[in-house]
């Protein structure tokens, strides 16, 4: 996969799981919604938007709500979890959360399944979370 490729799916990632954090806490997404929370321009996210529909990873009512699709609300899960599980790694390591949640942002996207799973059991154990 070429750089612009990876930067491309990651992007796509940060989208999905900013529309699943945002479902958690409003009662309906908007891509404005998408666009404030990330401090992107409208326009911007109104193509990165078409790009998931295209994709099937999002669904838009009628209304301009944004709903995930099982495959995209699956994707958003899996890099939620890894940017959860690594941020509070950090924290317990004592770096500042805000720091944490930023590496940890860069971390989830490169990080293999095989490679995270075995940091997951690890970090998991010392969490005491097992």
């Amino acid at each position: 996969m070429s750089y612009i490729q990876h930067k491309s799916e990651e992007s796509l990632e940060d989208y999905l799981e900013t529309i699943l954090i945002l479902s958690k806490r409003l009662s309906v997404v908007r891509s404005i919604d998408v666009a404030t929370e990330l401090n992107f321009s409208k326009p911007s996210v109104s193509v990165a938007m078409k790009n998931l529909k295209n994709r099937e990873y999002i669904t838009v009512s009628k209304e301009g709500y944004l709903y995930l699709t099982e495959t995209g609300k699956k994707i958003a899960e899996s890099v939620y979890e890894r940017h959860t599980l690594l941020t509070d790694w950090l924290v317990h390591l004592g770096v500042d959360p805000r720091i944490a949640s930023s590496d940890a942002c860069k971390m989830e996207h490169d990080i293999t399944p095989e490679s995270y799973e075995a940091m997951k059991k690890c970090i998991l154990s010392v969490l005491g979370r097992s």
